[in-house]
């Protein structure tokens, strides 16, 4: 390997690029590759989160929230995985944190969580002070 593949490829250089590359540093959830498949969506109902879960049960799976930061998150036990007998090993459980500033226009409180066939759906409803109402004129 020559020097500049060396350095093409070392940690220290994808950090001083990404310092530098103002477009990665603080892109909204719409322009920036997520790092865990996911879907967010809006409707009239409100906020609608996907995210795959493949392998993972419910009780594996951490939703919290603080404040107006949502989080989900799964931590992969720590155990020694025998790949022997293994031709290919393609599929694995990977840990993530997603975490996502939700705007006031959402009710928070009253978050609806499912699990079905591996995909984690969430559903944030529009709070009752952000929906539209007709005034009455007297």
């Amino acid at each position: 390997m020559s020097t500049l593949e060396h350095f093409e490829r070392s940690p220290f250089d994808i950090l001083f690029r990404n310092f530098f590359n103002s477009e990665d540093q603080f892109a909204p959830a719409l322009n920036s590759k997520q790092p865990h498949p996911l879907n967010i969506y809006y409707n009239d109902e409100g906020l609608h989160f996907e995210v795959a879960c493949t392998g993972l049960t419910k009780e594996d799976l951490n939703i919290s929230v603080e404040g107006d930061l949502l989080k989900i998150s799964y931590e992969k036990p720590k155990e020694d995985l025998d790949l022997s007998g293994y031709i290919y090993h393609g599929l694995s459980k990977k840990s993530f944190d997603l975490g996502y500033k939700i705007s006031p226009k959402y009710n928070l409180t009253k978050i609806d969580a499912g699990m079905e066939n591996g995909l984690l759906k969430l559903h944030i409803p529009i709070s009752e002070e952000s929906k539209p109402k007709s005034i009455k004129i007297k």
